[in-house]
C-alpha cells in the first residue's frame, strides 16, 4: 500500500490541489494528514487560494481514505466542517505491517514521545522537511504544502512497502528518501 503524507495545509485550496494531483499518479490508497488543515493561524499571512470551505469540501470527498490528527490551529469548529475525525492529538495506523504514529508535532516531538509501540513517527508543525532514523524510530516531517520555512520547498511524503520519500510539490522531484528495513 502507498500512502501520501501531507501537513500544514492552512486553508489553501490552491496548494492542496497542487499536491493532490499526485495522489492518484503515485497510486496512493491512504491520505495521512498531520494537522493544520483549515485555518491559516495568527502568525501566518493569508495563503494563496485561501478557501477553508473549499478545502473542507475537497477533503470530505476523500474522507474514506483519510487518517488525520489535530494541529495547533485546529478548533472544534473545524471538526464541524470535516466529515472524518481530525481532533485527536495523535493517531496510530498500520501500513504495510509497520506501526506508524501521526502527530502534528506541537504536543509530541522527538524529545517527548508517548510510550506507545511504533516504528515510524510522522509529524508536521515546523514546516521543515526531515527524514532520519534515531533509536530504531524513523522520523519523518514532510514539511508544509503551503508555508515552507527555512528556505525549503513545499513538500509532501509517500510511504510504500520499502521506503519513505519526501517530494517537492513543484515538480515531484525527490527531496529526501530513506529505505525502510
Amino acid at each position: 500500500m502507498k500512502a501520501m503524507i501531507i501537513s500544514d495545509i492552512h486553508g489553501s485550496l490552491t496548494c492542496l490541489e497542487d499536491v493532490l494531483k499526485y495522489y492518484d499518479e503515485f497510486g496512493c490508497e491512504k491520505l495521512l494528514i498531520l494537522g493544520d488543515e483549515l485555518y491559516h493561524g495568527p502568525r501566518n499571512s493569508i495563503p494563496e487560494g485561501y478557501d477553508c470551505k473549499g478545502v473542507a469540501a475537497r477533503l470530505n470527498g476523500m474522507k474514506d481514505v483519510i487518517v488525520a490528527c489535530r494541529g495547533n490551529c485546529e478548533a472544534e469548529v473545524d471538526q464541524m466542517m470535516l466529515e472524518y475525525p481530525c481532533m485527536a492529538d495523535y493517531e496510530l495506523v498500520e501500513i504495510n505491517g509497520r506501526r506508524i504514529m501521526l502527530s502534528h508535532g506541537h504536543l509530541f516531538d522527538e524529545m517527548r514521545l508517548p510510550r506507545l509501540p511504533f516504528e515510524i513517527y510522522l509529524s508536521g508543525h515546523t514546516h521543515v522537511p526531515v527524514l532520519k532514523k534515531e533509536n530504531n524510530i524513523v522520523f519523518c516531517n514532510p514539511g508544509s504544502i503551503t508555508f515552507p520555512k527555512e528556505d525549503t520547498p513545499k513538500c509532501f511524503g509517500i510511504i510504500d512497502e520499502s521506503s519513505i520519500t519526501v517530494y517537492k510539490v513543484e515538480d515531484k522531484s525527490v527531496y529526501l528518501q530513506m529505505e525502510l528495513e
